[in-house]
């Protein structure tokens, strides 16, 4: 698997070219995968041409010619796709420029530039405990150009001290969009307060948005390593909640074992729920790279139609 690290300041002034470079770097190795295209009917083939709908491109013909070639349908799919991305400062974790939330924006922008050489529309939904953006879905590209730039400003701009509504947040975004789009929502899943009651909260949101026909796609993204395993060095620590500013001295030995029994519990409970409302939970390592999203984000499409 192919991790992209992208640790020049100057990448994140460019988002267009950052995602052009993950997704033409995915496509080069997309036909080596296990995952095999559309399986609708198709006229023809003909040339690929820059710009040609990605979907389309037969990874077979090209694995016996070296050549691409799209395939010509009858009927094309037109897909309308919400991205919803969490701005809460638990996703600035664990540095000022790596971290959740650069992640989220990279991986969005890098949809964003697939989707709009497939000619599907995109909008973009920002949250902490509440909207702070909602911009609905389009194929321009002065659309995208316009979203590009808000995400950028946020990489520029880290949030202090917001908190996370997840619920509520949701709510609002199952009545403003379209109906019947795929809502892909990049959270790192923790509120201000995370119990039983927060979390029947979180699954009543997600089930407003099926409710409204939408298909969801939950992106967990997390640092696995420090928020899951738990992997410091066995000496105290002074660990500061991002979003509320307390403070908690401990020794990383004496609390891990409580720590990632919590998380796991946590994480089971979440996949139960997801799992039983036919909704799609991903585990977004940021130490993983993009194409993992990219490719679930393909699987997702495929079965679209």
């Amino acid at each position: 698997m192919q991790v992209l690290n992208y640790e020049n300041e100057t990448s994140y002034g460019n988002l267009e070219l950052l995602a052009k470079q993950v997704v033409e770097g995915f496509i080069t190795g997309l036909h080596k995968s296990p995952f095999h295209g559309f399986s609708v009917e198709f006229a023809e083939h003909r040339q690929y041409n820059n710009g040609d709908n990605v979907k389309n491109i037969d990874w077979k013909l090209f694995a016996k010619t070296d050549k691409l070639y799209s395939k010509r349908f009858e009927e094309e799919t037109n897909l309308r796709c919400q991205f919803v991305i969490d701005v809460s400062s638990s996703m600035y974790f664990p540095e000022p420029k790596n971290n959740k939330l650069s992640f989220s924006i990279q991986a969005t922008a890098s949809l964003m530039y697939l989707l709009k050489k497939q000619r599907d529309a995109f909008g973009l939904s920002l949250f902490t405990d509440e909207i702070l953006l909602n911009s609905p879905a389009k194929s321009t590209t002065a659309h995208q150009k316009y979203l590009f730039t808000r995400l950028d400003e946020l990489l520029q701009k880290p949030n202090v001290n917001a908190k996370t509504n997840l619920s509520e947040a949701i709510h609002q975004v199952a009545e403003l969009i379209h109906k019947r789009s795929l809502v892909i929502i990049f959270s790192d899943l923790f509120n201000t307060q995370t119990n039983s009651e927060k979390t029947d909260e979180l699954f009543d949101a997600l089930q407003h948005l099926k409710f409204n026909k939408h298909e969801v796609v939950v992106f967990n993204v997390v640092d696995q390593s420090k928020e899951i395993d738990f992997n410091y060095e066995n000496r105290p620590y002074q660990f500061i909640d991002m979003e509320t500013g307390q403070t908690l001295k401990v020794h990383a030995n004496q609390v891990k074992e409580n720590y990632v029994y919590a998380v796991s519990q946590y994480r089971q409970q979440i996949a139960l729920k997801c799992a039983q409302y036919k909704i799609d939970l991903i585990d977004a390592d940021i130490n993983q790279g993009f194409y993992p999203i990219l490719q679930a984000y393909l699987i997702k499409r495929q079965k679209l139609g």
